[in-house]
């Protein structure tokens, strides 16, 4: 084979073919055949293809690992700008394998950072909103345990939605400590006022809710929330019925003093008790105003009132029975005969009001229909009047209380039946006849009823009779001609005013003369001996039974149709 003989004396340096020069050399020295030196030289040329093949190898298998890594970084990049959401990068397909992953490398490192940094963020978000669930949930241990970040989708949209949800439970979480602090607030003044330990019962709830325990943040969960909620329905139900206790006392109070008389400067001493006997519940704010102390002290003075008033009832008997006679006669109700009074009075005016109270709707719709009876009776009395609209004194004022009362009498018909269906209401509620001042009042109103029908019969016949007579004058008057009328004799002008029967305006005194032999007197003296007084009770309205029948041959009178108006 040929060997080229050459070194390079510029770089002193030994080549292939100066170290086969010199092993010539040596086997000329020593005297080597060509034989062996053939096999020699096979056998260098042999290793040396080895060793190319190798560096080959070598080379080929370098180029594959720069290919795999080249691959794995596009896979790497494509991956993180699709977890970023983030835009396609240009990619270089020109150049050497070396020289794209050098043109990789930047972005990847870029990437790398910008997930690092979002991650982060991730993590940060997802902590709070754990966090905030844990503390809605009551359970706090949530937001100690390290949030699982879903490295796949880290877009900002992601991020964004997490943003909001934080957002809205942070909200939530504000409004739940709105809810928690007005509760504590209310809480503090249900306390104050009934004069309960505000701390201890916060704590009850939970601890986080008393400020002196140092701890930070307060507790929003729903349980919470909801024992706070229980708690202030029963401290308002507390307040409500320790109220109503010392709205007892205060009445029980003023009623011995009333009945003992009292001094004011002894009263005065009791004014924080009696100043909240009308009060409403929402009202008292006092703080202390109904601790169980006061209610306690109110309860103890009653009791003494009551010792003493035992002490003096026989001084008090007849007071006590004058002041339930009063209440029987505002409430138009029968008297009980004096023996019996006597026995339990507080007992007989507790009952006397309860029945008053219950008979106050009716008795001031009867009150109604009785003034809206005088009106109609007024009002008829004013169109009977021919002078009505002469321009005289006061002719104005009776036009305008014409106008009122005509709109009054419209309504009279449902006013007697709205009447009529409570009082019977009444009637089966309490198993007995609703009377007025002895009388039924259902009687009075059917009575009323049918006289208001009979008058207005008389009124249609009336009028069929005035038509009557006109068609009797205009047939006359057709067949022997017209003729003047008579002058009409001059009377005295009526002035709608004073009635016959009394009362101004036409307005009789309210007396009825049903069952007139039922009246009595109600009037007592201490000794307990009834008088007479000769007062007759009060009762429908006059124009129910004082029927006009002016102009008619059929005219009659009130005192002889009817029982004479009150």
């Amino acid at each position: 084979m040929a060997v080229t003989d050459t070194e390079n004396p510029l770089l002193g340096e030994t080549t292939c073919s100066s170290l086969l020069h010199k092993l010539q050399e040596i086997w000329d020295e020593v005297g080597e055949n060509d034989e062996e030196r053939d096999k020699m030289l096979l056998q260098i040329e042999k290793e040396c293809l080895d060793v190319y093949k190798r560096k080959v190898e070598q080379a080929a298998k370098s180029r594959a690992q720069l290919l795999q890594a080249l691959s794995d970084a596009k896979i790497e990049l494509a991956s993180l700008l699709s977890a970023l959401g983030e835009k396609s990068i240009p990619e270089k397909t020109s150049g050497t394998i070396k020289e794209q992953l050098a043109a990789i490398a930047p972005a990847l490192e870029q990437l790398w950072k910008q997930k690092e940094e979002r991650v982060k963020e991730f993590s940060d978000v997802q902590s709070q909103i754990q966090k905030i669930c844990g503390e809605i949930a009551g359970n706090l241990s949530l937001g100690d345990q390290a949030p699982s970040v879903d490295e796949s989708d880290l877009t900002l949209k992601k991020l964004d939605e997490y943003q909001a949800q934080l957002q809205e439970l942070q909200k939530e979480k504000s409004d739940r400590l709105h809810k928690v602090l007005e509760f504590v607030s209310t809480v503090h003044d249900l306390c104050g006022v009934l004069g309960m330990d505000f701390f201890s019962t916060v704590t009850e709830v939970h601890p986080s809710l008393n400020d002196s325990t140092g701890v930070q943040s307060k507790s929003i969960s729903n349980d919470t929330l909801a024992r706070l909620a229980k708690t202030v329905l029963a401290l308002k139900e507390d307040k409500k019925q320790r109220l109503h206790k010392l709205q007892e006392l205060a009445t029980q109070l003023i009623d011995l003093w009333n009945l003992m008389d009292t001094p004011s400067e002894e009263r005065r001493l009791f004014d924080h008790v009696t100043c909240n006997i009308s009060a409403y519940v929402d009202g008292v704010t006092v703080p202390g105003a109904l601790a169980l102390d006061l209610i306690e002290q109110a309860e103890v003075e009653v009791e003494r009132l009551d010792q003493l008033k035992a002490s003096r009832m026989k001084e008090i008997a007849f007071k006590r029975q004058g002041e339930l006679e009063e209440i029987f006669a505002r409430a138009h109700i029968e008297i009980d005969p004096p023996a019996e009074l006597l026995a339990d009075m507080d007992n007989q005016i507790a009952k006397a009001k309860e029945e008053a109270h219950s008979r106050k709707e009716i008795l001031d719709k009867v009150e109604k229909w009785m003034s809206a009876c005088e009106e109609e009776s007024w009002l008829e009395d004013y169109n009977r009047d021919e002078n009505r609209y002469n321009a005289s004194r006061g002719a104005h004022l009776n036009l305008k209380r014409a106008e009122k009362a005509r709109i009054l009498v419209n309504k009279i018909p449902a006013l007697v039946e709205t009447l009529v269906a409570k009082t019977r209401a009444w009637e089966e509620d309490h198993g007995i006849s609703f009377t007025y001042d002895g009388v039924p009042l259902l009687a009075m109103l059917d009575e009323y009823a049918m006289l208001r029908q009979e008058r207005e019969e008389e009124k249609r016949r009336m009028r069929e009779s005035k038509k009557f007579h006109e068609q009797q004058s205009s047939e006359q008057e057709s067949i022997f001609g017209s003729r003047p009328s008579p002058a009409r004799p001059a009377g005295p002008k009526k002035v709608v005013g004073a009635r016959a029967n009394g009362g101004v305006n036409g307005t009789p005194s309210r007396r009825l003369s049903l069952n007139a032999h039922q009246n009595g007197s109600r009037s007592t003296t201490k000794e307990g001996k009834r008088e007479s007084t000769g007062s007759i009770r009060p009762a429908a309205p006059v124009n129910y039974v004082a029927i006009s029948k002016e102009d008619s041959a059929s005219h009659v009178s009130v005192s002889d149709a009817v029982p004479a108006s009150p």
